[in-house]
């Protein structure tokens, strides 16, 4: 059995951090460490400067790019993961991420990175948070709250969503669970996971509905093998027949002999196994990972990998490609809304749907020489015209890539834009995203 339902707690979400910026325009190995711990160590924000030239769209305060948990100033209160003393004995470098001591890489992000995609890697992700509903009307509960075809979902079944203040913007992205037909399982940002719980409880109070809203986050750790050797790995600690677990499936059984949910969900772009077990078992859980996964080539992967990894994907991140003044349309998530059931935030979507978005998130590889970083404006014809959200070196297409923020007017692929580096418009043009798929 998982941890059983305790009493829901809730904390007061922290300030907003403070950015730091950094302006290497390298392309080599130190380039990519640089981008990928920028993405994960601090929040874009535009100069007000620039940011005042921007286009706005309504509600936008005076910087929008300034929603992202995290790097924050150092705290002598950071909270811990279950592993922490693990990483901080195996020489990880351990950064402040959204108030959590976490690490950033091991052996180096390029060697991580390259193990995902070309075997396998285990991440440490017990920082993320958890919410628990159930009870008579849990399903209505989800349903008002997410904007995803939570109707459509089977047992076992997982789905990504989000949730939306009533402008539209959102409060976060989450991955929803259903367990039964009255018990969903949230998977939350970890800078969020109170600002998150407080907004299902208010809507849960509002609404009246006959189920209780669960602050889960304390009961679980979170280990995720990535790779197209996961399974493999994980196959040797468990019983449960992997091959039946489809992508976005889950099942609940045993690895190691310890109660786990087994969920076929990921963040990099790669075949992955996510591992929710009860924090007392996650060290010894982690080792056996690792000394099954030895003969695969695993490698333990921090922070900056991921974020190169779902760059690569072109999978959204809190705080860059969405945040509270960001509309799903204008993101491309109109395929994770369900627009014939009532959820909040629906009028604003639908309006933004119907009149059309005026920006667009975009992907770009540079033509010209530098780096397209996070926060690095955007500019069309010679005029500023949006922002860069996310951007790194690739380290498997040997590119450098990034997401941003266009005009749709300026949007179509092939055309050629360009990103304000060190004061100087350098030409980028825009691709597809995602920029990498899988082999199926």
């Amino acid at each position: 059995m998982l941890p059983a339902p305790v009493p829901p707690a809730s904390q007061p979400a922290g300030p907003p951090p403070t950015p730091a910026r950094r302006t290497s325009t390298h392309t080599d190995r130190r380039a990519v460490t640089h981008a990928a711990l920028r993405g994960v160590t601090y929040a874009a924000r535009l100069p007000r400067t620039h940011a005042a030239r921007l286009p706005r769209a309504p509600g936008d305060p005076p910087c929008r790019l300034c929603y992202i948990d995290c790097f924050m100033s150092p705290s002598p209160e950071l909270q811990q993961t279950p592993l922490h003393a693990v990483h901080r004995a195996s020489g990880a470098r351990m950064v402040d991420f959204g108030g959590w001591d976490m690490p950033v890489q091991y052996s180096g992000i390029l060697e991580e990175h390259h193990a995902v995609r070309r075997a396998v890697g285990l991440f440490d992700v017990s920082h993320m948070g958890e919410i628990e509903i159930s009870g008579p009307q849990a399903f209505d509960l989800v349903n008002y709250a997410a904007t995803s075809a939570v109707a459509k979902m089977a047992e076992g079944q997982a789905q990504y969503a989000g949730l939306l203040y009533d402008h539209g913007g959102f409060v976060d992205d989450i991955l929803i669970y259903k367990v039964t037909p009255t018990h969903y399982f949230l998977c939350v940002n970890a800078s969020n996971q109170e600002k998150d719980f407080e907004h299902i409880a208010a809507l849960q109070r509002e609404k009246g509905f006959d189920c209780a809203v669960d602050f889960a986050s304390p009961r679980y750790a979170q280990l995720a093998v990535q790779g197209p050797l996961a399974s493999a790995v994980v196959q040797q600690l468990t019983p449960v027949d992997l091959k039946s677990i489809r992508y976005y499936r889950f099942a609940d059984g045993e690895v190691m002999g310890v109660a786990a949910r087994i969920a076929r969900t990921g963040y990099t772009g790669e075949d992955c196994f996510e591992l929710f077990v009860s924090p007392e078992h996650a060290v010894a859980l982690w080792n056996k990972l690792l000394e099954a996964g030895a003969p695969h080539g695993i490698k333990p992967c921090g922070l900056g990998a991921r974020n190169t990894l779902r760059l690569e994907a072109g999978m959204a991140l809190y705080g860059h490609e969405i945040s509270a003044t960001i509309n799903p349309v204008e993101a491309g998530l109109l395929r994770n809304i369900d627009l014939n059931k009532d959820f909040t935030g629906k009028p604003a979507v639908v309006r933004c749907a119907e009149t059309g978005p005026t920006r667009k998130l975009c992907g770009i590889e540079m033509t010209g020489r530098g780096i397209a970083r996070d926060g690095y404006e955007m500019f069309v014809d010679g005029a500023a015209a949006g922002w860069v959200t996310s951007g790194s070196p690739s380290p498997t297409l040997n590119k450098n890539i990034a997401m941003c923020y266009l005009p749709v007017s300026a949007s179509e692929l092939g055309r050629t834009v360009q990103v304000l580096i060190r004061g100087q418009q350098v030409d980028a043009v825009t691709v597809p995203l995602p920029f990498y798929k899988r082999a199926k």
